[in-house]
C-alpha cells in the first residue's frame, strides 16, 4: 500500500550524523515532513517522552549507551509507542548472533545497511499496512481487552484474507494462550500445521504440552524441535522452565547457557542463568552472567539491583569481601532512590560484616533493614520481603518475620510455586511445618471471608457482599476466589439494573483483571458473554 508520509510523525534515533542526513534526505523524498532526529538511545527516549511518533527508526549499535534492542525495551515497557506505530531496527552487520539478537526483542522489522529509498520505503509500508489491517485487536491488547481482542481476532479470520490469515491466527492462538483456553489454542495451531509446517505453531502445540503440566514429555518435544530449529531462542526458553519443573537444574542451566551463546544481549535471559547458576552453585558461571545483567542494566529497563546483589554475594562465597563492597558501592550509585536497592544494600552490609568478621554482625544493619521496610513495605518485591521475613527469624525478630510471611502468603496463596519457596526457606531455617500452619490457618480466615461474602450475597445484600470482597481485594489483590466472586457480584448487578456504561466498563476491568491474575478461562469466558451479549442488547 501507498502511505501518506506527509502526515507521519517519524523519529531516526542513529549516533552517526552523516547516516542520520542520509536517512532524513530518504525520508524528505518520500514526502515526509515532520522528522526528529537522535543521536543517542537515551535522547530517543526523551523524544518518545515528548510526542507520539507513527514510525521510529533505530540504530541496534548507537555508541556508548543504550542500544537499539534497549531502546525498544523501554519503549514498551513504558508505553511510549502508541498500538499503531511502528519501530524498525537498522544493523549494519548480517551476521547471525546480531540479526538475532535485534530479532530478540520483537521489532516490527529490521533493516541491514546499507539500503535505498526502496527498501526503506518498502518496509515502512508493508508494516503499516500490516498494522491499520491488525488495529482492532492491537487497540484491545494495548488497553487489557484480552476476550475483546478474540473476538476481533475471530472478525478478521471471517473476512478470509489470505495475505494475513496466517498471521492474525498466530496472534488469536497467543491470546487464547494468554487467557489458557489450550483447547481453542491447540486447534489453531494444528489447522496451521496442516496447512503449512510453521516453527512457531509446532512450538506453539509443544507450549501448550508443558502448560498442561506434561513437562518430561515437553522436554523430549523441545529437544526434538531445536535440533529442527536451532535459532528459535524461545524453544531454549521453555526447555528450561520444562527441566526446572522437574527439578534438573543442571539441563535447564545448560539449556539456558546454548540460548546465551546465541544472543548474549537478553538481559532477562542472563538475569535467569545467573540466578539458576547461583542456586546450583556454577560459581564462574554465576558470576559471569550476573556480569552481563550488571551491564546491559546499566543502559536497559530491566537493570536490577537484584544483579548487583547477587554479584556481591558470589564474591562474598569466594570470601572476597572487598570485591562485594565494590559491587555494593556500585549498586548505590545507579539505584540510589530505589528503595530495593536501599534494602538489599542493608541485607549485603549484613553479609559483608559475616565475612570480614567471622559471622559476628553488629546490630545497626539489622535494624536499618527493618526500619527501611518499615517505611517502604509492599513498594519492594516479594522475593525480597521474603528475604528480610527470613533474616528477621534469624535475628530472632519472629514478630516482623511473621508478619512478612502472613501478608505474603495472603497476597500470593494461588501462586504454587511462590509458596512452595516459603515453605521450602521456612523448613531450612525456621523449622519443619511452620509455613504448613500458618497457610492452613490463612486457608480457613480466606474461606470465612468467602462465605461471608456469599451468604451476603444470597441474602440479597449486593453491596454490603460487594464490600467485602473490595475489601478482601485491597488486601489480598491476586486472589483468584476472591476476585472470581467479585466479579460475579457486579454482573449480577448490572443484569438485574438498568444500563450503566459506567458499571459496564467496571465489569470490563474485573475480567480484565481476573484474567491477568490467573483466573482459569472457563470460569470468566461465560460473564463475558453475559457482558457482551447485554451490551448488545442494550444498545
Amino acid at each position: 500500500m501507498k502511505i501518506n508520509f506527509d502526515e507521519k510523525r517519524i523519529l531516526v534515533i542513529e549516533d552517526q550524523a552523516i547516516i542520520r542526513e542520509t536517512i532524513k534526505h530518504i525520508l524528505y523524498s518520500l514526502g515526509a515532513r515532520h522528522i526528529v532526529e537522535a543521536g543517542t538511545g537515551v535522547n530517543g527516549i526523551v523524544e518518545m517522552r515528548r510526542g507520539q511518533f507513527d514510525i521510529v527508526l533505530c540504530d541496534y549499535n548507537l555508541g556508548d549507551g543504550k542500544n537499539g534492542q534497549q531502546v525498544l525495551e523501554e519503549a514498551k515497557h513504558f508505553k511510549l509507542l502508541p498500538f499503531n506505530a511502528i519501530f524498525i531496527i537498522i544493523t549494519v552487520e548480517q551476521s547471525k548472533n546480531m540479526v538475532l539478537s535485534a530479532l530478540d526483542c520483537k521489532p516490527d522489522d529490521y533493516l541491514i545497511k546499507p539500503f535505498n529509498r526502496l527498501q526503506l520505503s518498502t518496509r515502512i509500508e508493508r508494516c503499516i499496512a500490516r498494522k491499520e489491517y491488525l488495529v482492532s485487536i492491537e487497540r484491545e491488547i494495548d488497553l487489557g481487552n484480552v476476550c475483546q481482542a478474540i473476538q476481533n481476532c475471530n472478525k478478521l479470520l471471517e473476512q478470509g484474507n489470505k495475505k494475513t490469515h496466517l498471521h492474525v491466527l498466530k496472534i488469536r492462538a497467543e491470546l487464547a494462550l494468554i487467557i489458557k483456553d489450550f483447547k481453542a489454542a491447540k486447534a489453531v495451531y494444528e489447522d496451521v500445521l496442516q496447512e503449512r509446517e510453521l516453527p512457531w505453531a509446532r512450538l506453539g502445540l509443544i507450549i501448550i504440552v508443558f502448560l498442561e503440566g506434561n513437562y518430561a514429555q515437553a522436554i523430549e518435544l523441545l529437544q526434538e524441535f531445536i535440533v529442527q530449529y536451532p535459532m528459535m531462542l524461545e524453544a531454549y526458553d521453555w526447555l528450561a522452565k520444562a527441566y526446572e519443573a522437574l527439578g534438573s537444574d543442571e539441563e535447564a542451566l545448560a539449556s539456558l547457557n546454548q540460548a546465551i551463546d546465541i544472543s548474549p544481549q537478553a538481559i532477562l535471559r542472563q538475569q535467569r542463568l545467573a540466578s539458576l547458576a547461583d542456586k546450583t552453585a556454577h560459581i564462574e558461571i554465576a558470576k559471569k552472567a550476573y556480569k552481563a545483567a550488571v551491564n546491559l542494566g546499566k543502559y536497559s529497563v530491566h537493570g536490577s539491583s537484584s544483579d548487583f546483589s547477587g554479584l556481591a554475594n558470589i564474591y562474598l562465597k569466594s570470601n572476597l569481601a572487598g570485591d562485594a563492597l565494590k559491587v555494593l558501592n556500585d549498586m548505590n550509585k545507579f539505584f540510589f532512590n530505589d528503595p530495593d536497592s536501599r534494602i538489599r544494600a542493608a541485607i549485603l552490609e549484613i553479609d559483608i560484616q559475616k565475612v570480614k568478621n567471622h559471622g559476628v554482625v553488629i546490630q545497626r544493619p539489622y535494624e536499618k533493614t527493618f526500619k527501611l521496610y518499615e517505611q517502604f513495605g509492599r513498594q519492594i518485591s516479594r522475593e525480597l520481603r521474603l528475604e528480610i521475613a527470613r533474616i528477621a527469624h534469624l535475628n530472632e525478630a519472629s514478630d516482623i518475620g511473621d508478619s512478612i510471611l502472613q501478608e505474603l502468603i495472603k497476597t500470593n496463596i494461588d501462586d504454587k510455586h511462590f509458596i512452595d519457596g516459603i515453605e521450602k526457606m521456612c523448613t531450612a531455617f525456621i523449622g519443619e511445618n511452620y509455613a504448613q500452619t500458618m497457610i492452613s490457618k490463612i486457608k480457613r480466615a480466606l474461606i470465612e471471608i468467602n462465605n461471608e461474602g456469599v451468604n451476603l450475597f444470597k441474602d440479597g445484600k449486593i453491596k454490603e457482599a460487594l464490600a467485602v470482597f473490595e475489601t478482601a481485594i485491597e488486601e489480598m489483590p491476586n486472589n483468584q476466589t476472591i476476585a472470581l466472586n467479585r466479579l460475579k457480584i457486579i454482573m449480577h448487578d448490572l443484569k438485574s439494573s438498568k444500563p450503566d456504561p459506567k458499571k459496564s466498563m467496571q465489569v470490563q476491568s474485573y475480567i480484565n483483571n481476573a484474567i491477568k491474575i490467573g483466573v482459569p478461562y472457563e470460569q470468566i469466558d461465560g460473564i463475558q458473554k453475559e457482558l457482551d451479549n447485554l451490551q448488545y442488547s442494550k444498545r
